[in-house]
């Protein structure tokens, strides 16, 4: 190398800390989480290894993955492209195997959907999947001859166009059906919603049409979780619940980082926290001066709240490569693996049927 050269410089490091008693908390659910992270194209699985009693780290690379959805032994995945659903080939009570994983999550279907912009995914009471199509401001589920099928749209949405035009990216799911969606704003026209980031986000009701609850900053990842309707009000870093009988959004706890991704364990909520972006996409949301008030500088992580209290009792967070997650989900069992596509052992692992 001569003088005038520049040496390459070293790519980010993976860096995980958790609070003290973050994995101990996590081999007590007997559960693992599930991370993916368009950003820098993982899909990260944390669980905890019985033998040591430490943290368990499984990541495989995915092109841009985005919404998870999981339902008993399957784990379907959106990419930039497509769907992809995983399921667990080790039998439930079975022996673990060899590395001491008990779950190995197998890729088996992919739906080709084309870029649609896939967010938020859930399977409902039949086993369909079904998932925000951001691109086309509806909600889909996938097809055998197309790329989608569309199942519903907001009433305020004039027709299907693959515009984006109110930023739909959240669903939550009630008894087995679509529930309520979140969008970044009300708007009919193409990318429409960047003008309304601030305060424009809105909650909807699926059946009856109605926006149950409005005034939000880029609202993400609404969940049922028992007779709660819970949603992040992202662009705030706001932790929440809404109150349909006031069409009020009732904060409870505020989380330094842009929010999305949204599970539950027990009383507990699990909230994702990135980095918000230096683009005009993040630019001027309240989250900006709350970070500012507060002196605090912005995290990518996990933070686990006491529902009751509404107490960070628990949290994780990563630096380096990593600065953004979109979604968390809980799986089953407490050490999973998961086969990709980049490496020998998708030729080598074959199961039959029966």
């Amino acid at each position: 190398m001569t003088d005038d050269q520049t040496p390459p410089a070293e790519a980010p490091a993976f860096e995980l800390t958790t609070s003290r008693q973050f994995v101990s908390w996590l081999a007590e659910t007997g559960a693992s989480l599930a991370l993916s992270t368009y950003q820098s194209g993982k899909l990260i699985l944390l669980g905890t290894n019985r033998e040591t009693g430490k943290l368990s780290i499984f990541e495989r690379t995915l092109e841009r993955p985005m919404g998870i959805a999981v339902q008993g032994s399957r784990m379907a995945v959106a990419g930039l492209f497509q769907v992809t659903t995983f399921v667990d080939a080790v039998e439930a009570g079975g022996p673990t195997v060899q590395g001491g994983w008990d779950a190995v999550y197998v890729p088996q279907t992919a739906n080709f959907t084309g870029d649609l912009d896939v967010h938020d995914m859930a399977y409902d009471g039949d086993g369909r999947l079904v998932f925000a199509n951001t691109l086309f401001s509806c909600l889909a589920t996938t097809s055998e001859t197309h790329s989608f099928k569309p199942l519903w749209k907001p009433a305020f949405v004039e027709r299907l166009a693959a515009e984006d035009r109110c930023h739909l990216n959240g669903l939550a799911m009630k008894d087995g059906r679509p529930a309520h969606v979140t969008a970044v704003a009300r708007s009919n026209i193409a990318d429409g919603w960047r003008e309304h980031r601030r305060d424009g986000g809105v909650v909807v009701d699926v059946t009856s049409g109605a926006v149950v609850c409005e005034g939000l900053s880029m609202p993400h990842s609404p969940r049922w979780h028992g007779d709660t309707l819970y949603v992040l009000n992202s662009g705030a870093g706001e932790f929440g619940r809404v109150d349909l009988q006031t069409g009020r959004f009732v904060p409870m706890a505020f989380c330094p980082g842009y929010l999305r991704g949204l599970a539950f364990l027990g009383n507990h909520a699990i909230v994702g926290l990135s980095e918000p972006r230096e683009n005009r996409t993040f630019a001027g949301l309240p989250l900006q001066e709350r970070l500012a008030a507060e002196g605090a500088a912005p995290r990518c992580g996990l933070y686990v709240i006491d529902l009751a209290s509404g107490d960070i009792v628990h949290w994780m967070r990563i630096s380096g490569v990593v600065t953004e997650l979109y979604d968390v989900a809980a799986l089953p069992k407490a050490r999973p693996s998961l086969i990709g596509f980049r490496s020998a052992e998708i030729r080598r692992v074959i199961s039959v049927e029966g």
